[in-house]
């Protein structure tokens, strides 16, 4: 059997259009890919038509299992390779890192180790439905290895992400006649001033908590005292959620706090041979606790993600199915 070629896989992937919700048609014409490549492949159903796929060599069980995630943010646009560079919609999150941990199984399997599988989730651009999913059958592994974009460096730890709703209430009343209202922008105004002169918490490791004023909506009409108005920020937290909800809950005096989504901080696993990051970016893994204990890798850069210019560097992407063996390798041994 030919040796995989990543970037030709990588491409494949990529130009399937898989954006979060519609990741059905990859994941079916991956698994068959895979199963033509003799790998073991267990297709997880998650909803409608999406599924993840738990890929093994043989029957045992995994020790140590590669992971990242099929679906990608909008807007789609396909591959094309230019300075040796792959871009595409995917292309470093993560369609590129999921051809490479398939490299990196079809290395370890040629060198007679079976003790290694895949999950390759939905979801995790917009809520990690497939991990979720693919906790509650764990299948009994040791090492979870995560991919996303870590500029081929083993993360030390990642921040957590809280997002939190601010909803301002007041009342309409006609906008030459102010004092007979009450506005509930201006009451959002000055929640938000005072929530950007407030100290979050820091970590040693991870650093400073931030703060990212996202959404902001409000208002009926441009002559009516505006009887409702929210906001969203979203924290990348370093610690405990309440600490965060401790510090911020003054803004009660102006307006309501709703939890939206939680991911909590997480420190990671690594081995030695490798530069180590922080990332300031969430992952699946807090997620997947249950397949192992986590490490964090995968060729490309998260600042290129997520972007009209997303891409991973061909050189870099060629190298990581054996940086994904070595780590995997090394795991075993422990």
């Amino acid at each position: 059997m030919n040796a995989i070629d990543v970037v030709e896989l990588t491409r494949s992937l990529v130009d399937i259009e898989s954006t979060s919700g519609n990741e059905g048609q990859v994941a079916r014409w991956f698994a068959g890919w895979l199963r033509e490549r003799g790998f073991a492949v267990d297709e997880q159903p998650v909803e409608d038509d999406r599924l993840n796929l738990h890929v093994t060599i043989g029957d045992a069980a995994p020790d140590v299992v590669l992971s990242t995630h099929l679906d990608c943010v909008p807007p789609f646009f396909p591959s094309r390779i230019d300075n040796n560079r792959l871009y595409g919609r995917g292309s470093c999150d993560a369609k590129g890192i999921a051809a490479a941990q398939v490299g990196a199984l079809e290395q370890l399997r040629e060198a007679g180790e079976a003790r290694v599988g895949a999950l390759f989730v939905v979801g995790e651009e917009r809520g990690s439905h497939g991990a979720r999913a693919a906790n509650r059958t764990p299948p009994g592994s040791r090492f979870l290895i995560n991919g996303e974009p870590t500029d081929s460096q083993l993360a030390l730890a990642t921040k957590g992400a809280y997002r939190v709703k601010l909803r301002a209430s007041g009342r309409a009343a006609h906008s030459a006649y102010p004092e007979q209202g009450e506005s509930a922008i201006d009451k959002l105004l000055d929640a938000l001033m005072a929530l950007r002169a407030i100290p979050l918490p820091s970590h040693p490791v991870l650093g400073p908590t931030t703060c990212t004023i996202a959404l902001i909506e409000g208002g009926v009409a441009p002559n009516v005292v505006p009887p409702h108005a929210s906001a969203e920020a979203t924290f990348r937290i370093v610690g405990p959620k309440e600490e965060v909800r401790a510090a911020i809950e003054p803004l009660s005096r102006w307006v309501e706090l709703e939890d939206v989504v939680v991911v909590p901080a997480v420190e990671l696993t690594t081995v030695p041979g490798f530069d180590t990051t922080v990332c300031s970016f969430t992952t699946d893994i807090p997620f997947l606790e249950a397949w192992g204990q986590p490490l964090l890798f995968g060729p490309g850069s998260i600042l290129v993600a997520h972007t009209s210019e997303e891409h991973v560097e061909i050189d870099e992407l060629r190298a990581a199915p054996a940086h994904y063996a070595g780590i995997a390798k090394h795991l075993l041994t422990q």
